[in-house]
């Protein structure tokens, strides 16, 4: 991430001004020792360690997987293995880092054999994600798979809205947010075609972002956001879209006058 001015958090922002950034630290902080002491589902009696996520408590994007695998089981950090490796590789297109975002899972314990959670495993781990996602009130969640984005977006399919922007589900915990649906980077280990698309779709996150802090800033409503452009067009291809909103030609504005470089997190 290039140089630039970063900006102090609004006071309009989840806690607003009576919370410092010491505070939401120390609530993410309290929130991973009551994660690594959890009882609420079967998966504690598999881990190794329980994993509740980790990144800076300024960042305005929150980056939400499925659950641990085999080395964040046993390092208790999230997208440590090759998966992770490749997120950081992701990170790195757009000019990120991973300490400059906030990184965590649907759920917090690695399920065994890394089968997918069960629904009663993601019910137990919710409130952990939902507090989270009020210490944090990012402006924008990049959704991880599909477990992820059923979180957020429930009843989306994710062959049909990777790469989009979309308004997170209000009973998701981050109603003020706008979502930015991906497949896993797990994905494309397995199903190697998955790669380009996943280095494709990340091009769109900094517009995504600058959507969401329009967003939050005027107050806009789902009808005022673009149908469903891919994020990436949002800064280059606004002429060719015939029925983008006056949000999708500010995003223009904003990121012609703030390169994708320099684009501050928090």
């Amino acid at each position: 991430m290039g140089p630039g001015q970063i900006p102090p958090r609004g006071v309009g922002r989840g806690w607003g001004c009576i919370v410092t950034e010491v505070e939401r630290r120390a609530a993410l902080d309290a929130i991973g020792a009551e994660v690594s002491a959890c009882t609420r589902c079967r998966l504690h009696e598999t881990r190794t360690k329980a994993v509740p996520g980790e990144g800076t408590s300024e960042s305005e994007v929150i980056f939400v997987g499925e659950g641990p695998g085999y080395n964040e089981d046993k390092q208790g950090r999230p997208f440590v293995g090759q998966a992770g490796t490749l997120l950081t590789e992701l990170l790195g297109v757009i000019g990120w880092s991973r300490d400059v975002v906030f990184i965590t899972n649907v759920v917090k314990c690695r399920p065994p054999e890394n089968r997918d959670p069960e629904a009663d495993e993601i019910a137990a781990c919710a409130p952990f994600l939902t507090r989270q996602l009020a210490a944090l009130d990012p402006a924008l969640v990049v959704t991880l798979g599909r477990f992820s984005m059923g979180r957020f977006n429930p009843g989306a399919r994710i062959s049909q809205v990777h790469g989009t922007v979309r308004r997170a589900d209000s009973e998701s915990g981050a109603s003020n947010a706008l979502t930015f649906s991906m497949y896993h980077p797990a994905a494309a280990l397995h199903q190697q075609s998955l790669r380009e698309t996943l280095f494709l779709d990340m091009e769109g996150i900094p517009a995504a972002l600058l959507a969401a802090r329009k967003m939050r800033a005027a107050g806009v409503g789902d009808a005022d956001l673009p149908e469903r452009p891919r994020a990436a067009t949002l800064i280059t291809s606004v002429e060719t879209a015939p029925e983008v909103s006056q949000v999708g030609q500010n995003v223009r504005a904003d990121a012609e006058s703030d390169p994708t470089d320099q684009l501050p997190l928090f």
